[in-house]
């Protein structure tokens, strides 16, 4: 009983220091990828409602390393560090799903990422996935939310948050948020991807990697470890503009009226006491909620019919250099 005990606290404690590193590390680097994705840098000029021209003033950053520098110089570290407590919970009651129904070990490194599911069973794996959509889908509109708000949102105050990144219409109506066009089916396809294609293939290519039982790699093919790296890199191609789509419409507000403007909405009260963190410039320019997109069909069109292909890969290289390590996690 002791010896149980003894496990489960050092089971316990490690998973702590785990999730104490990885969100030191990774909220910056998330934090600065989704600013740059959400980023609106249009090719030409726009119309506005009159039907006239309407230059877009927002910052032109296309380099993750300078938005970084510019997060950095306006927002300093707390701005950095947006983000730190939805991305805290959704990691905890995933975590805890696994080891309560997986019987998945919260010691073990494979069991936790974005881009890796516990290690268990195809039944499991299937369940995971299912609940990792549930949780997945509220948990990125407020995350990439929360990173975006020019205002300081507290960190123990989730009320106040919810009411500065959620319209009227979401709040009366949380489950609208699973209905925001296109965001569902984005988020289904990475979760396919990587949860069950990524895994499927890795289990015929690689099998000793996922065997949990396995305490040493052994027995690997080069032959094969080659064609495996090969399309964990190439899969990059695919995820980055799924991350891409995701991030744009997961930022852009579901309002009862296509006419009501989520900047009007915070003038009338939801965020008239709140602070910015700079007065001079916003670190970011958004998409305006007059003009949405309609699904994801039509984001993918025009993102690249207004800013340009390229637009769906950027931050290609951190998404990359996340897909390569989870993949042989």
């Amino acid at each position: 009983m002791f010896g149980f005990m003894a496990f489960t606290t050092m089971a316990l404690l490690f998973f702590l220091l785990f999730l104490s590193v990885t969100l030191l590390i990774s909220v910056p680097l998330t934090g600065t990828l989704v600013r740059l994705r959400a980023n609106y840098n249009p090719k030409g000029l726009q119309l506005d409602p009159e039907d006239g021209v309407q230059p877009h003033t927002g910052p032109v950053i296309n380099s993750f390393f300078s938005m970084f520098a510019r997060v950095r110089r306006l927002e300093g570290w707390p701005g950095l560090m947006k983000g730190m407590m939805p991305t805290l919970i959704a990691n905890v009651v995933l975590s805890l799903y696994s080891a309560i129904a997986l019987d998945a070990s919260l010691s073990d490194p494979r069991n936790h990422g974005v881009y890796n599911a516990p290690t268990t069973s195809i039944g499991g794996t299937l369940s995971y996935s299912i609940f990792l959509m549930l949780v997945s889908l509220p948990a990125v509109i407020i995350t990439y939310r929360t990173i975006t708000t020019p205002y300081r949102l507290p960190y123990f105050r989730p009320f106040y948050s919810l009411r500065v990144l959620l319209t009227p219409t979401e709040r009366r109506k949380p489950w609208i948020l699973y209905l925001t066009p296109g965001l569902l089916i984005a988020e289904l396809l990475h979760i396919f991807y990587v949860v069950i294609g990524l895994r499927v293939v890795r289990h015929l290519l690689l099998p000793s990697l996922s065997n949990p039982d396995d305490s040493m790699v052994k027995d690997i093919s080069v032959s094969r470890l080659i064609v495996y790296l090969a399309i964990a890199l190439f899969s990059t191609a695919i995820l980055c503009p799924l991350e891409v789509i995701s991030t744009r419409l997961a930022v852009q507000r579901n309002h009862q009226s296509p006419e009501f403007n989520s900047v009007a909405q915070e003038e009338v009260g939801d965020a008239e006491d709140s602070i910015g963190y700079s007065s001079d410039e916003d670190v970011i320019g958004l998409r305006s909620d007059m003009d949405p997109y309609l699904g994801f069909v039509d984001c993918a069109k025009r993102i690249i019919d207004e800013e340009g292909w390229p637009t769906l890969y950027r931050g290609w290289g951190i998404t990359m250099l996340f897909g390569t390590f989870g993949a042989f996690a």
